[in-house]
């Protein structure tokens, strides 16, 4: 698969998330939110209110299991990179939340199309 055929994979899987996360009742502050100084770039999928906590969620999203689980791919390097990130975000937005959690979500979609309907999702809350 090409890298436009991921990047439609990533983005079907963000949408799965984040319907999951508005059903559950928690509240959207930013999706895709990029990050462009020179000393730090990169990309946090989704930034939600979870009662008090301000919650940066990872989405990982697959086909199948021919890669391994979706949440081994936030390696150790990827979860600083998201740390470094998330302070960014809360110096940009001025909010100073009563708790910060970072969670990861794996998607499972269906290996023929990237609906809805028949995604399989696991929420890890405080993965790191």
């Amino acid at each position: 698969m090409g890298e436009g055929g991921n990047q439609r994979v990533g983005a079907a899987g963000e949408r799965v998330a984040a319907r999951y996360l508005i059903r559950a009742g928690w509240s959207l502050l930013d999706c895709n939110w990029r990050h462009h100084a020179a000393e730090l770039r990169g990309e946090l999928d989704i930034v939600a209110r979870d009662g008090e906590s301000i919650v940066f969620c990872e989405v990982k999203t697959r086909r199948g299991e021919r890669f391994g689980h979706p949440a081994e791919a936030v390696i150790p390097a990827k979860a600083n990179r998201i740390r470094s990130l998330s302070m960014a975000w809360l110096r940009q937005s001025g909010l100073v939340p009563e708790h910060v959690r970072f969670d990861v979500i794996s998607v499972w979609l269906p290996r023929a199309d990237t609906t809805y309907g028949t995604a399989h999702l696991e929420h890890i809350r405080a993965a790191f």
